[in-house]
C-alpha cells in the first residue's frame, strides 16, 4: 500500500469497507485517549463510554455519506442529516453527567467531553481527519495542563459550609474573617446565630476551599480565637 492508497483510505471520499474500517479504529482510538484522561482523574464518564460516543458518531457519519449516494434518479441526499440530528441528541447524553452536590455543579467537563467525543467520531467519519487530529491534540492539552493553571492561580474552586460554634456570648469576627482568608479559604456569606439565655454563638460561612487546606491547623488557630466546641466543614 503506498502513500495515495493510505491518503485515500483516510482523506477520500470513497468509503469502501477497508476505508470505513480505518476510521472506525482511529475514531476508537480519539475515544480511548478522551476517556484515558477521565479515567486518570476518577471521574464518571470512562474509555467505554468514550469509545461507543466516537465509534457510533462516526458509524453515523459513514451512513450519512452512503446514504446521500443511493438515490435512483441521480439526485444526491444530504449527508449532514444524520449528523445534524448527532449534534442535537448528544446534548441530553452530556446533560445526565452534570450533577449538583450540595453548593458544587459536577460533570461539566465530562459533559463537554462527550461533546467532543461526538464531534471527533463525526468529523473522522466524514474523512476530516487533519482537523480531528489537531481538535484531538488541543483538547488533550487543555484538559491536562490548565488544570494546574488553575490550581496555582484559582485555588479555591470548591464550595463547602464551614459551621464554627463558639461558648462565647462575642468574639472577634474582624479577626475571625482576617484568619478564615489567610489559611487560602473564600468567604461568599457569613451568617451569626446567637441562642438567647445561652453562651453558644453558631456561625455559619459558606466558603471556596483550595485542595491543600489543611483542616487540623485551621481548627486550632480559630481556638485561638475563641472558646471553639464545634467544627465543621461539608458540603
Amino acid at each position: 500500500m503506498n502513500f495515495e492508497d493510505i491518503y485515500d483510505l483516510l482523506f477520500g471520499k470513497d468509503i469502501s469497507w477497508y476505508a470505513c474500517l480505518a476510521r472506525i479504529l482511529l475514531s476508537m482510538i480519539a475515544g480511548a485517549v478522551l476517556g484515558l484522561e477521565r479515567k486518570i482523574r476518577q471521574q464518571f464518564v470512562g474509555m467505554r463510554t468514550l469509545i461507543l460516543i466516537s465509534v457510533a458518531s462516526t458509524v453515523l457519519m459513514l451512513l450519512s455519506i452512503y446514504t446521500s449516494g443511493l438515490s435512483e434518479n441521480g439526485v444526491r441526499g444530504d449527508p449532514s442529516r444524520i449528523a445534524a440530528q448527532v449534534v442535537s441528541g448528544i446534548g441530553f447524553l452530556g446533560a445526565g453527567t452534570i450533577l449538583r452536590q450540595g453548593l458544587n455543579i459536577k460533570g461539566l467537563t465530562s459533559s463537554a467531553i462527550i461533546w467532543v467525543a461526538a464531534a471527533l467520531g463525526l468529523t473522522i467519519g466524514s474523512g476530516f481527519i487533519v482537523p480531528a487530529l489537531i481538535a484531538l491534540f488541543v483538547c488533550e492539552v487543555c484538559l491536562i495542563s490548565l488544570e494546574k493553571v488553575e490550581e496555582k492561580y484559582f485555588p479555591a474552586e470548591r464550595v463547602k459550609h464551614l459551621n464554627l460554634v463558639f461558648e462565647n456570648k462575642r468574639i472577634d469576627l474582624v479577626a475571625l474573617n482576617k484568619l478564615i482568608v489567610a489559611n487560602g479559604l473564600i468567604i461568599s456569606t457569613t451568617d451569626i446565630t446567637r441562642i438567647l439565655g445561652q453562651k453558644h454563638l453558631n456561625i455559619s460561612f459558606t466558603v471556596k476551599v483550595p485542595p491543600s487546606l489543611d483542616i487540623f491547623a485551621l481548627t486550632d488557630k480559630i481556638k485561638q480565637i475563641g472558646r471553639l466546641e464545634e467544627f465543621s466543614l461539608t458540603d
